[in-house]
């Protein structure tokens, strides 16, 4: 099945380059490239993709409040990956809150570009260790512990929570199994548990869940180099 993309981010270059890379994937197909906030929100409406390549500084409407508007309105399996440079800052958190699927560096090279996609488009979550502890880690500090979220982690098993942590932590399925003594089904069986008692997206949303129940103290771990 052909995975139908959308490119979104305000440099036509960036655009013409991401949408050439995936148009030579025989299952990737770019079926729209968008400008500004208030186009993507059209061409989400329009063409109904399946991944949405979003930038976040953008004139008329930033990729924040689109990618906000997308999801709340679609009624469709759509993921939404955030555009960034290496400088983390609060619009990507609040993107991940909101129910992006992780996000990718601009400069990310071809072949990790496509693997991403599909990677998003088969459900998954783009989660680098290094970048995505920095990112949480620094903005979740400024974060009150939400009482309610707290009580939501009791929803969880101690395994569960264990599970959470490390993807909190930016662990893989397989380093978690090997983490736990657990096998890579289980480990799977482990995650989905965890999406449906909470009521999350994915496991971009576990990590955001992780930091503001109180469950992963900002600061608390070595969050990369």
């Amino acid at each position: 099945m052909t995975i139908r993309v959308a490119v979104v981010d305000d440099q036509a270059l960036v655009r013409g380059g991401f949408a050439m890379v995936l148009n030579h994937q025989d299952d990737i197909e770019v079926v729209a490239e968008a400008g500004t906030g208030r186009a993507a929100i059209e061409a989400a409406r329009q063409h109904r993709p399946d991944v949405i390549l979003m930038d976040i500084r953008m004139p008329e409407m930033d990729g924040l409040e689109a990618t906000s508007r997308i999801l709340a309105e679609a009624d469709w399996p759509v993921r939404v990956v955030i555009l960034t440079t290496f400088d983390p800052d609060d619009y990507v958190y609040r993107a991940l809150r909101a129910g992006a699927s992780g996000f990718v560096l601009k400069d990310i090279p071809p072949a990790e570009l496509v693997a991403a996609v599909r990677t998003v488009a088969d459900g998954g979550a783009l989660l680098a260790p290094s970048i995505t502890r920095r990112l949480i880690g620094k903005f979740a500090e400024r974060l009150a512990v939400g009482t309610a979220l707290a009580g939501r982690s009791e929803r969880l098993t101690d395994r569960e929570r264990e599970v959470v942590v490390a993807i909190a932590h930016g662990a893989s399925n397989a380093e978690i199994g090997e983490a736990l003594f657990i096998g890579h089904a289980t480990v799977k069986s482990h995650v989905s548990n965890i999406l449906t008692k909470l009521g999350l997206r994915d496991r971009a949303q576990i990590v955001v869940f992780a930091y503001e129940s109180g469950l992963v103290e900002a600061g608390s771990t070595d969050i990369g180099s």
